[in-house]
């Protein structure tokens, strides 16, 4: 019995040891799931022209969940109709290649600067 009593003393202690929910609630009048999509909506749509194995792909994929961008992924190995875009329409034999805006800039390679840079202008053409 007294093990029990330790053992349940112990779960008490970590419970209240363990940090409050509370410090990471939205602005009064925002729920969560709300803060999420206004800061999701700041972006133009984004669509990423990627394979697998290439580095600079793997950055840019990184680099927007890290930063919770929301993008559409498209692979060219994997996709035909992504690569007939890739190659015809954006002119490019390369990747990445990262459309912002609804064609409204063209990005070919990836440079966080340049990328926030470009998203900037076509925020204030707004």
């Amino acid at each position: 019995m007294k093990k029990i009593s330790a053992i349940i003393l112990l779960l008490l202690f970590a419970l209240a040891a363990a940090p409050s929910q509370a410090a990471e609630a939205p602005a009064a009048g925002q729920s969560k799931v709300d803060a999420t999509a206004t800061k999701q909506q700041a972006y133009p749509k984004i669509v990423l022209y990627s394979v697998a194995w290439c580095p600079h792909c793997k950055e840019a994929k990184e680099y927007f969940t890290r930063n919770n961008i929301p993008f559409i992924n498209k692979d060219v190995e994997l996709d035909e109709k992504a690569m007939d875009e890739l190659t015809k329409k954006y002119k490019s034999q390369g990747v990445p290649v990262i459309v912002i805006g609804d064609d409204k800039k063209v990005l070919k390679g990836f440079n966080p600067e340049l990328f926030e840079k470009a998203v900037k202008e076509i925020q204030s053409k707004k």
